[in-house]
C-alpha cells in the first residue's frame, strides 16, 4: 500500500470495514476488533492513526511481533492477518488486515464474541451466534426444536403418506412411544430440555400451520407494474404452509403472470414459454431449502417486474461458497435436514446442479445470465425475461 493510497483510506473514516486505533491500546481490547472482523466480512485496522484520522504513528520496533501474539494468544482461534507498515509523512502506520474467518465463530481469550456492526464492534446477542454457529456447519438450525411445540402441530396423514412411501410401514400404527422414537430419530421431534417438540425442519416438511410457530417461513409474492419496487403493485400475497405447498403455489402464481406468445408455423400454433417451469420451480425450491431460518425477522421474497423476477432469500452464502463456485455446481446443506426430505420426495437433488441448470437455460432463452448477487443479509437470484 502507497502512502497516498493510505492518505485516500483515512480521509474517508472508519467503516464496516475499517477501524482506527491509537498505539496505546490495549492487547484485550484489540483483540475484541480482531474478532469482530473476523465474524464479519474482514477488515482493516490502522494503528497509529486516532478516531478522528489524525496520524499519530507507532513508535515500538516489535510492533508485528506483539500484533502476531494478540492474534495467536488473544484470539480463539487463532488467525494469520496480512501485515505492513506505510511511512506518512515521517510517521510509519502499521496496517493490519484481518480476513474473513474461515472458521467462524471467534472469541476473545476472555470468552467473548463480538460482530462487526457498521463501523463499530458489539457483543454478540444470541441469535447472532446462532447465526454464525450455523454458518460455521457446527450447528444446523433446521434440526433445533422449537418451544411450545409437540405432536399435536404434525400433520399425521401428511407423515404416514411419507412413510408409507419411503420407509414401507405405517408410523400411525405403531404404539405411541415406539411412534415418538422413530420421529426422534428422524430428527423431527427434538428434545427441549424434559419435553418433546417438533423441529424447525419439521415444522417446515410436515408441520399443519408452520407459519404460526415460524413467521419467517413462506414467501411474501409481489406483482409490480414497472421495472423498479417504486411502482405500482399489481398483486400481493403471503404464501405459508409446508414448503412443498408454498413451492407449488408460488410457482402457479409466477407462472400465471407470464405471458406466453405464440407463432404460427405452418398451419400450427407453437408456443414458448417466456420462463421455462423448471427454472421457476428450481429457483423457489433453492430459496426454501437453503435460505437461512435463523434470521426471524423477514420471509422469502418474490418480486415479480416486468422485465425480471428476483428472488431474495434471508442470509448471507456460508463460509465456504462463493457465487462463482455456486456457478459450476458446488453444493452446501445450510439445512441438511430440509435437503434430505425435499430430496425424497424429489423436489431436489444434492448434485449442485440447480444453480448451473437455471444459467444455462437462461442464457438459452435470452440471452441473460442470470444475477447472482449478496446484498446486506440476503443473497438475491434474478431472471430476467425476453421481450
Amino acid at each position: 500500500m502507497t502512502a497516498r493510497e493510505l492518505l485516500e483510506i483515512i480521509a474517508n473514516g472508519e467503516n464496516s470495514a475499517l477501524e482506527f486505533k491509537r498505539e496505546n491500546i490495549r492487547p484485550e481490547h484489540l483483540a475484541e476488533e480482531i474478532v469482530a472482523f473476523a465474524n464479519f466480512e474482514g477488515g482493516t485496522i490502522l494503528i497509529g492513526v486516532g478516531d478522528d484520522g489524525f496520524i499519530e504513528g507507532v513508535q515500538r520496533e516489535d510492533m508485528e511481533q506483539w500484533l502476531m501474539n494478540i492474534c495467536s494468544h488473544n484470539v480463539i482461534p487463532s488467525i494469520i492477518p496480512f501485515y505492513e507498515t506505510v511511512q506518512i509523512e515521517g510517521k510509519k502506520v502499521a496496517v493490519l488486515k484481518i480476513p474473513k474467518g474461515p472458521h467462524r465463530p471467534y472469541q476473545t481469550s476472555a470468552g467473548k464474541y463480538f460482530i462487526r456492526v457498521g463501523s463499530t464492534k458489539r457483543l454478540a446477542t444470541r441469535e447472532d451466534l446462532g447465526r454464525l454457529f450455523q454458518l460455521s456447519g457446527m450447528v444446523h438450525y433446521d434440526i433445533t426444536p422449537v418451544p411450545g411445540t409437540g405432536e399435536k402441530d404434525l400433520d399425521m396423514t401428511r407423515l404416514r403418506q411419507y412413510f408409507l412411501e419411503f420407509n414401507y410401514f405405517d408410523i400411525l400404527e405403531e404404539p405411541p412411544e415406539q411412534r415418538q422414537r422413530i420421529l426422534f430419530n428422524a430428527d423431527i421431534l427434538s428434545r427441549e430440555e424434559e419435553r418433546l417438540c417438533v423441529t424447525v425442519g419439521g415444522l417446515l416438511i410436515f408441520g399443519k400451520e408452520p407459519a404460526r410457530h415460524l413467521p419467517q417461513s413462506g414467501i411474501a409474492y409481489a406483482r409490480f407494474s414497472g421495472e423498479d419496487i417504486t411502482s405500482e403493485i399489481m398483486d400481493k400475497k403471503e404464501i405459508n404452509g409446508t414448503l412443498p405447498d408454498v413451492v407449488e403455489r408460488c410457482a402457479t402464481i409466477v407462472k400465471d403472470t407470464l405471458a406466453v406468445p405464440a407463432q404460427i408455423r405452418g398451419m400450427k400454433r407453437q408456443e414458448k414459454d417466456i420462463l421455462p417451469p423448471v427454472v421457476i420451480r428450481e429457483a423457489l425450491v433453492n430459496a426454501v431449502v437453503h435460505r437461512n431460518y435463523s434470521i426471524t425477522g423477514s420471509k422469502i421474497r418474490v418480486f415479480r417486474f416486468a422485465n425480471r423476477i428476483e428472488v431474495r432469500s434471508p442470509g448471507r452464502l456460508p463460509n465456504t461458497v462463493t457465487i462463482e463456485k455456486m456457478k459450476i455446481g458446488t453444493s452446501y446443506a445450510r439445512n441438511p435436514f430440509l435437503l434430505k426430505y425435499m430430496e425424497n420426495m424429489r423436489y431436489v437433488d444434492r448434485l449442485g446442479r440447480g444453480i448451473p441448470m437455471i444459467i444455462r437455460l437462461m442464457k438459452n432463452l435470452v440471452g441473460i445470465e442470470p444475477g447472482l448477487e449478496e446484498k446486506g443479509e440476503e443473497f438475491w437470484l434474478t431472471l430476467y425475461l425476453g421481450d
